[in-house]
């Protein structure tokens, strides 16, 4: 069923508080890794066929059937082909270096420069924490933030869709009260999946959408709340405003949440998409990327600098269209994807 508001909250709400659940203790997280994910390499292999055939045609196309000699005309013809996957110019130089360090002055065959490149991938997307955080005391709070045109409504679904497809309950909030189509999508979303949605009148105080759904998901005792945030606003400086109030009254109902904020990226945006997301991290707090749009775009190494610069876990990866098309983001499947298939 959806809650519909009929008119705009106050300014500064101050939700009644209510009288269901167990919100009280401070939660304590623990990194929970999805379950089933036995497909998650023949799914990321299949997200970065065209990544893979760009990177590895134009490596290929380096080569000799007698190898080739490792000197700076060769580095400097690899540096330009890995920039072209949008990887940036610090991963790229970590990799011509590596390359260079084992084969400077030796004539190699291209087996051998693919698995080195492979190998230092991995190294610079290893990270500690890649699954979804757990609240000990239900529900997780999730939050989503990202610029429109990320693909951050769907991604929800999808996330959604995986998450119910594991056993879980969960109640979905659509906060981008500012855009009615966020709306009505993410509303199509609840229907197909099975799960209880909170919605407001257009325009209405995202904040109190969030409290909302907060509530719901306690008053239902369901696993997960995962909350839609407006993608763009007048200013930087509204934009922290209203994320930092959605916090805040998250937490003024269930104290620790939200327990995870995921950043939606649009990976077909390319290094745009970096510079795009730089004031949500800072201003929402992210804990972890969803990179969308995988599967159409020849620039899936936009992960790399992503996680440099970010310095936060790739958690998820969207690989397609339909509601399946999510995975847990591997770091060692995407390297050995991205290069080898």
């Amino acid at each position: 069923m959806a809650f519909w508001r009929s008119k705009k909250s106050d300014p500064d709400p101050t939700p009644p508080a209510a009288t269901t659940g167990s919100g009280d203790a401070e939660p304590t997280i623990q990194p929970v890794q999805p379950r089933g994910s036995g497909g998650v390499l023949a799914k990321i292999t299949g997200g970065l066929n065209k990544t893979r055939r760009v990177l590895a045609t134009d490596i290929r196309d380096l080569f000799k059937s007698e190898g080739r000699l490792v000197d700076e005309e060769f580095l400097g013809e690899l540096f330009a082909r890995l920039i072209r996957t949008d990887m940036g110019i610090k991963p790229a130089n970590l990799i011509k270096d590596e390359v260079a360090k084992k084969f400077r002055g030796r004539v190699v065959q291209l087996e051998e420069v693919i698995e080195t490149i492979t190998d230092e991938i991995r190294q610079q997307l290893r990270q500690d924490h890649g699954g979804l955080a757990k609240s000990d005391s239900p529900p997780t709070v999730i939050l989503v933030v990202g610029v429109n045109g990320s693909g951050k409504t769907t991604s929800i679904g999808k996330l959604a869709h995986l998450l119910h497809s594991q056993g879980h309950s969960l109640v979905l909030g659509a906060g981008d009260t500012f855009r009615a189509a966020a709306v009505e999508q993410l509303t199509i979303w609840a229907g197909r999946i099975g799960c209880e949605i909170v919605t407001g009148a257009s325009g209405a105080d995202p904040a109190s959408v969030a409290y909302q759904t907060v509530d719901k998901a306690i008053s239902l005792g369901t696993d997960y709340a995962i909350i839609d945030t407006a993608g763009r606003l007048q200013t930087q400086s509204n934009l922290m405003q209203e994320l930092q109030k959605i916090r805040k009254v998250i937490d003024k109902r269930l104290p620790g949440g939200p327990h995870e904020v995921l950043l939606v990226l649009d990976a077909t945006a390319g290094q745009n998409a970096i510079s795009q997301a730089k004031g949500f991290s800072e201003a929402a707090r992210c804990t972890g990327i969803v990179l969308a749009k995988l599967d159409g775009s020849a620039k899936g190494g936009v992960v790399l600098p992503i996680r440099d610069q970010f310095q936060l876990p790739v958690k998820f990866v969207g690989l397609g269209e339909g509601m399946q098309d999510m995975a847990a983001f591997d770091p060692d499947s995407f390297a050995e994807a991205l290069l080898k298939g």
